[in-house]
């Protein structure tokens, strides 16, 4: 599984994207290489947002190196 930067996953699709964009970010939203994640307003707290992102990561780290979870 090979992982590719932002900037060239935009350049791969667009390589002259800075004639058209002003920024990374915009081309690649424009050129869907990043989404927005529509979420419930009640979710936009830092703190219960921080936690889902935190969660997510710990899980993906699980998973990627086989880590098994820590029992009380």
């Amino acid at each position: 599984l090979a992982m590719s930067s932002l900037r060239e996953e935009v350049e791969s699709l667009l390589p002259n994207w800075r004639s058209w964009y002003p920024n990374l970010f915009e081309a690649a939203v424009d050129l869907g290489v990043i989404r927005a994640r529509v979420c419930a307003p009640s979710s936009l707290l830092l703190s219960r947002r921080h936690a889902v992102i935190y969660g997510e990561a710990v899980q993906a780290f699980r998973e990627r190196w086989n880590a098994l979870e820590e029992t009380d």
